[in-house]
Formats: C-alpha cells, structure tokens, sequence
C-alpha cells in the first residue's frame, strides 16, 4: 500500500527502507523502550527495529504464562538467507519459551503460483523444514500444518471475512478492479492462519507473536482489525487514567446481550452481562471497579497498562465461555530489510539477488565478489576517503548472517570506514564467513535430516 510515498507491499518487489516513517505513519511502536531478555544479534544490532504489542509477550513470559509464535512458508521456491533471518528469531523465541506454529501456504501457492499441492509439500519439507531442523529448531516445540488439511484456517477466514469489505482490502493492500480474486482470498485465509493458534485445540488461548520483515505488515494490520471487530468486550485507557471496558453488540451476540432485533434493551439481561463482566475480573486484586451499565462501561481507575493483558485475557475466556471465538490481537516484530547482491529485495524467483541456503561455496563467491561495494574507485582514494559499510553488500551479510562478535564486527567497520580494510578484502571476509556458515548448514541437514517428520503436526502427516 501507498502511503504517502511509503510503499508496503507483501507482494511488490522493491520496498520503502525509511524506517523511521514507517514506524511513524503506520502507528509501529520502536523496540528501543523494550526490555529484552538475552537480545539476539539481530536485537543487538537494531535489525529487529520495530513491534505491535510485542510487550504482551515479554510481560506473559516474564509471568511464566505461556505464548505461541506463528509464521508461515511460501512452497513455490527455495529457501534463502532473508529466510533464514525469520528463523534466528524463532529459534529466540523459541529459547525465551514460546511453541512455534508454521503454516505452509500451499492453498495460496497454488492459487496464485499454479504449484501443485503435491508439489508444495515436496518443496516444503525438502527446502525448508529441512533447512529449519539444520538451524535448530526443536521439533518438539514445533507445529508444521499446510493450510490444504486444515480447514479452520479456511473456516476463521469465512468467519472474519464478515468484519471486513472490499473497500478496506483496496486500502490496505491497493487492490483494484484487476486484481486476482486468489489474492483477495488469501489475506482473509492468512488471517486463519494468525489466529486459529490460540484456539482451544491448538494451544489455547495466549499472546502469539509473528515475526516478519515490514513489507508483511499489511497482514498483520488486517489480522489485528479483525480480532478487534470479532470481540464482544472493549478494553481502552482511560483519559484520565486506568482502564474501561465497554461492550460491542453484533449480529451475533445481540441477543444475549439483552438487544432485540428492533434494538430494544432489556435491562435485566444487560445486567447481568455487566455483573458477569466485573466477575470475570475481581480476583485480579482491583478494589475500585466500577459498574455503570447503563452508560455500557466498567471502569477501573487503579489499573494501568501494565494490567491491560491480564484484564483483556479474563475478558477473552467470558466472551469464550458465553460461545465467541475470544480472539486476542496477534503481537508482531518487525526486522530490516537485508540488500540483495544487486541492491533488489531478495527474491527466491531472483537467483541473483540472494544467496540460497542450498547454494555452492563456489556460486557464493562469486555472487558475494560481483556484490555491490561501498569502496571507492580506486584504491588511492579508498584508502584517503574510506569505504561506507552502510551499502557495501559484503559487510552488510556479515552484520546481518554471518559475525556473531559485536566487537569485532565494530572493528571492521571502523577500519573499513578509515580506508584500512579494502573492498576486495571486505569481500574477502565475507565469502570465507559464508563458506563457513554454509559449510556447516550443510552438515547439520545431514545430522538432522531424520527429525524432519517430527516437525509435522498430526493433521501434516
């Protein structure tokens, strides 16, 4: 979507890098305020530089509650390192406590990609569950589903579609009269796939996270906006402080929310909603709740935002009890785009774009020497002037891939800037860092390769 001449496209091929609008014009929240536990190398290194409610998680983690991550795959190519940078954040998660749901989009893939569904699962457990064993993920926290088996995805898809119409698909995601109905679909389908994670019979109700670079956040914004449309009970801060609940009267809830067809209230079943409302919270220590229902509101002024998790989580659980879907916003975390080898968006349909996880030492030397380089034209005036590793490609993979010392890469950065590392040795560098990474990719897909099946939920197999 265009948004004032920031571009965010799941789809599109070039992107907006101007992160600071971005995080400003589509209300992103910066992750500089979080406190994150044992932050990851992208954390260190502002490569993960932005989140919606990512705090949810670190405050259910930190309570011991539990939480979910969700991402998914694309079964129409091969597995590249701006894939893998989603897995180093999994693997986090994961190692901070969270179980893993991933979906294979092989309804979407075929779709819109004409890949057999056969095929995606060919493609799916060959090229990336493979690949995701070799770079640690625990199986035994670990869901693998293709959207084509299961059809609750599809169902919440239905279900949600209700809370939404054309003219917001148009304006989230710039649809037109010409686009493919696949791709209208899938959007809705996608937010099956967010969701139904924290339906009773697939963990239960809990915060899930997803992952993502900024480009996929056009899904997350429809996802969390229905959520918010499908839920019965409202929690917002007040102006002065504290926290309000109010009530939302659908379709589908009107009647037991004491509202008949004409819109007449019957105040008896009102409040008992109200009273069934401040039941659902009162063991959670608020001495001051109050109960106005007939301006539609329970307000309690001793809550702070710190609270608004546990308060919307009872709320969630009554809607749930009372035969709603419950459904909790999902959290997400947004990484920086890494450049591709020719200064495009990494693409797996782009060989020369990317380096694929499958590729051989010798095709990765020679895309990382043909990469664009932050040195100057010529050597006298590299070592007067210096080299800028903000766009030299070769450092770039190794601030983003492939150097875990933070002191070392500091180094580097330094000396290259001073002119005292060349572009030839910068490239150097990264192609005997990536021959290494690679190398020993490659033996752990040997190592791992029986877990593979282990990673597939039971309606997968």
């Amino acid at each position: 979507m265009m948004n004032d001449g920031v571009n965010i496209d799941p789809w599109g091929s070039e992107q907006s890098t101007d992160y600071a609008r971005i995080i400003d014009q589509f209300g992103l929240q910066s992750t500089d305020s979080l406190a994150i536990p044992n932050p990851s190398r992208l954390h260190r290194r502002d490569i993960i530089f932005a989140h919606r409610d990512f705090d949810q998680v670190l405050t259910a983690n930190s309570r011991g509650d539990p939480f979910g991550v969700l991402t998914g795959l694309m079964p129409s190519g091969r597995m590249h390192l701006g894939h893998s940078m989603v897995i180093d954040q999994i693997s986090w998660l994961q190692d901070l406590g969270g179980d893993v749901t991933i979906a294979v989009a092989d309804l979407e893939s075929n779709a819109t990609r004409g890949v057999s569904l056969a095929e995606g699962r060919r493609v799916a457990l060959e090229e990336y569950v493979a690949n995701y064993a070799a770079l640690g993920l625990d199986p035994e926290k670990c869901n693998v589903y293709f959207q084509s088996s299961r059809n609750i995805v599809q169902r919440m898809g239905f279900q949600l579609g209700k809370r939404t119409n054309l003219s917001e698909l148009e304006a989230i995601y710039g649809f037109d009269g010409a686009t493919n109905l696949a791709h209208v679909q899938a959007p809705l389908v996608q937010a099956g796939d967010i969701l139904h994670p924290q339906l009773d019979e697939y963990g239960g109700l809990r915060p899930i996270v997803v992952p993502v670079g900024i480009d996929q956040d056009p899904h997350l914004r429809l996802t969390r906006g229905l959520a918010a449309k499908s839920n019965w009970f409202n929690l917002s801060a007040g102006k002065n402080g504290g926290q309000i609940i109010s009530v939302s009267v659908h379709d589908d809830n009107a009647a037991l929310m004491g509202v008949d067809a004409n819109g007449r209230v019957d105040k008896d079943k009102q409040a008992q909603i109200f009273s069934r409302i401040v039941e659902s919270i009162v063991d959670l220590g608020f001495s001051d709740i109050m109960s106005n229902p007939k301006h539609g509101t329970v307000t309690i002024p001793g809550a702070t935002t710190r609270d608004a998790l546990g308060i919307r989580m009872r709320l969630l659980e009554l809607e749930r009890s009372m035969g709603g879907m419950g459904l909790l916003a999902p959290c997400s975390t947004y990484h920086r785009f890494a450049i591709g080898m020719t200064g495009d968006k990494m693409s797996s349909s782009k060989p020369k774009t990317t380096i694929f996880l499958g590729d051989d030492i010798s095709v990765v030397e020679k895309k990382i020497k043909g990469s664009f380089s932050g040195g100057q034209a010529t050597l006298e005036e590299h070592r007067r002037l210096g080299g800028n590793p903000d766009v030299d490609v070769a450092y770039q993979y190794l601030m983003y891939f492939f150097e875990e010392d933070d002191d070392l890469l500091a180094d580097i950065n330094s000396d290259y800037r001073a002119g005292k590392i060349l572009a030839g040795e910068m490239k150097q560098m990264c192609v005997d860092k990536a021959g290494e990474w690679l190398t020993n990719l490659d033996e752990m897909r040997h190592q791992t390769a029986h877990l593979v099946d282990d990673f597939l939920a039971e309606d997968a197999r």
